[in-house]
This record gives structure tokens, C-alpha cells and sequence, in this order.
């Protein structure tokens, strides 16, 4: 746990919520057990679509497509939106809850592994959302970089792993060692590369928000 559970309570008491489409969708979520992003994380997210009010987002990693249709909920009304996915059967799921909530037009869904269909994007976008493969971050970045501009966002969610990422190796799960190993080289190239700033944050699962300068 990264933040004391009585105040992650606390500050999640103060959520105003989703509308009543994304409230529904998120439960379904819950009892199917398709991880979605945190309450805290949806708050902060919507707080850096209203200070950004980005045109272009690049999601890393859609899911049944939550965080999607929480960012065009939430972001300016002429936003377009490129997603990923690579897992087959959550892919038709997505779809499904695009058309439902009216977004199809604004949602651009590519299929198939991230670190090939990464390098065949061109131009840049403003807002760019990695919640895929965490262990797979820190080979993205290259083409991350190169799709933003000066002024464009990254954020990067679940970079804390529940706090084993302070842990020594030798604490860590055999199985988790590697994406332990990757998660901090990625978080030390974030905020150790010139042409980013970037602050890590314990909300959520961790979040990292970096901001490229040139």
C-alpha cells in the first residue's frame, strides 16, 4: 500500500463520481475482474484534461475501454483518441461499450501488440496515457518520445507496484523481479532525460507525469 487506507478512503469520499454510463461500466468492471483505473487516478486525470485540454490523446493499453471513454467524457468535445490493445478478448468488449456510449467517432481502436503498432504512428500528440504491459514501458519509450512535442504529457499509471518498487530485489516475488528490474530503469530515464520533467506521484498505484520541454 502506498497511502494509509484511512486516507485513501478519505480522499476517495470526496469524489463527486462519473457519469451515470462510466459509474455503471466501472462496476461491471469490478465484479468481472477487469482492471480499471483507480478512483484516485480517474480524479486526477480529469484534472490534467482540464488544464491540458489536449486534442490528440495516445492511449497505451485500453482494456474494455474505461479510461477512454472517461477521457472523452472529460476532455474537450472535438477530442480524438488512438488505443491500443493487444488482448483479444476484451477487444469486441471495447467496441461495444464505444458505441454504446456514443464515442465511435472520436475513438480510434488499434488491435495487436503495442511496441509494433508504436512504431508505425506518425505525427505527435498532446496527451499521451500508458496503462498497458509495465514491464514493456521502458521499451516503449523511444517511440513515445518521438510522438510528443514541447508541451506534450506522458502518464505513465501503476509505476509504484503497490510499493514494491522501494523493496530490495530479494524482496520482491521471483516472478515480479523483472518487471521490478524495468520499472525503475524507466522511472530513472523519466526523470533523469533532458528533455522531459517529470514528477512521480503516490496516487493511485503510482503515476509519473512528465512533461517534454523540446
Amino acid at each position: 500500500m502506498i497511502v494509509d487506507e484511512r486516507m485513501r478512503t478519505y480522499i476517495n469520499s470526496l469524489n463527486t463520481g462519473n457519469t451515470d454510463f462510466l459509474e455503471e461500466l466501472e462496476q461491471t468492471a469490478l465484479e468481472t475482474g477487469v482492471p480499471v483505473i483507480r478512483r484516485e487516478m480517474q480524479s486526477f486525470i480529469k484534472t490534467l484534461l482540464a488544464m491540458k485540454k489536449p486534442k490528440r490523446i495516445l492511449e497505451v493499453g485500453t482494456a474494455i475501454g474505461f479510461s477512454t471513454l472517461l477521457m472523452c467524457e472529460y476532455g474537450p468535445s472535438d477530442l480524438q483518441i488512438t488505443t491500443i490493445e493487444n488482448y483479444e478478448k476484451r477487444i469486441p468488449i471495447a467496441k461495444e461499450n464505444f458505441k454504446k456510449a456514443g464515442r465511435e467517432a472520436q475513438i480510434k481502436l488499434l488491435e495487436g501488440d503495442a511496441g509494433e503498432i508504436l512504431k508505425t504512428l506518425s505525427g505527435t500528440y498532446d496527451f499521451i496515457f500508458m496503462d498497458a504491459a509495465k514491464g514493456q514501458y521502458i521499451n516503449w519509450l523511444p517511440d513515445i518520445l518521438r510522438l510528443m512535442e514541447k508541451g506534450s504529457v506522458l502518464v505513465s499509471d501503476n509505476v509504484l507496484q503497490e510499493g514494491d518498487i522501494i523493496e530490495s530485489r530479494y524482496l520482491v516475488e521471483r516472478r515480479n523481479r523483472t518487471i521490478y528490474k524495468r520499472m525503475r530503469e524507466y522511472l530513472y530515464e523519466l526523470t533523469h532525460n533532458p528533455i522531459l520533467v517529470t514528477s512521480v506521484l503516490p496516487v493511485g498505484d503510482g503515476a509519473a507525469v512528465s512533461i517534454r520541454q523540446e
